[in-house]
């Protein structure tokens, strides 16, 4: 997907998109936006949720192999030395959070953008009936298809969202290589945001004049 779109006079190919069209548009450079600053975050926080795989598994190791030692040989007051990976270990978990954090400021600008487009659909219900305005405010989409597509998408990364929640809380306490790579796997591949919801963001820009047809 290109760079940033910048809703400025340069890029506005109708110079006559005023009012609704006008917010519409601009919500849809929002959008874009939002997502290459989603895609920008998963890209920085899966090589730390493997850093976190990783530390785990090694301290699980490094425990299992220290079962193993015949015990009545150490002093009985001798106390385990420490690995010291538990404070990294906390330190990349830390990283990840303030990562994720920035994740729940995106969906909540995404959750704004679909109030905003609440409000035009609402403004022209109340200007043209329940129906909506008859002529199209850019090529062939009505209103409702715009607050549609919203939906769609925000439905798709409040979900993505509450799944990498989940995966942080599990991943420092997973000791199953299997299942720390299956959350990795879920981390990087993103199931609830398809190449489908790309394609409906790239409609969208189509639809409203940022990219040209």
């Amino acid at each position: 997907m290109e760079g940033d779109i910048t809703v400025t006079s340069s890029n506005r190919k109708c110079s006559a998109v005023t009012g609704s069209a006008r917010k519409i548009k601009d919500n849809a450079a929002d959008w874009h936006n939002l997502l290459l600053r989603w895609e920008r975050l998963s890209e920085e926080s899966f090589p730390i949720a493997g850093n976190i795989v990783n530390l785990r598994l090694n301290s699980s190791q490094s425990k299992q192999l220290q079962q193993q030692v015949d015990e009545p040989l150490l002093p009985s007051s001798a106390p385990l030395q420490p690995t010291g990976g538990a404070a990294e270990l906390q330190d990349e978990c830390c990283k990840l959070q303030d990562i994720l954090n920035n994740m729940v400021v995106v969906v909540m600008k995404m959750e704004r953008l679909m109030v905003s487009q609440r409000g035009v659909l609402d403004l022209e219900e109340f200007q043209f009936g329940p129906e909506g305005r008859k002529v199209p405010l850019f090529h062939s989409w009505t209103t409702k298809q715009f607050g549609d597509s919203f939906r769609v998408l925000l439905d798709a990364f409040r979900q993505e969202l509450q799944l990498k929640q989940t995966i942080l809380q599990e991943l420092a306490h997973t000791v199953t290589s299997d299942l720390s790579l299956v959350y990795l796997s879920c981390w990087l591949h993103q199931p609830f945001i398809p190449p489908q919801t790309r394609m409906m963001l790239e409609a969208l820009l189509l639809e409203t004049g940022h990219r040209p047809l």
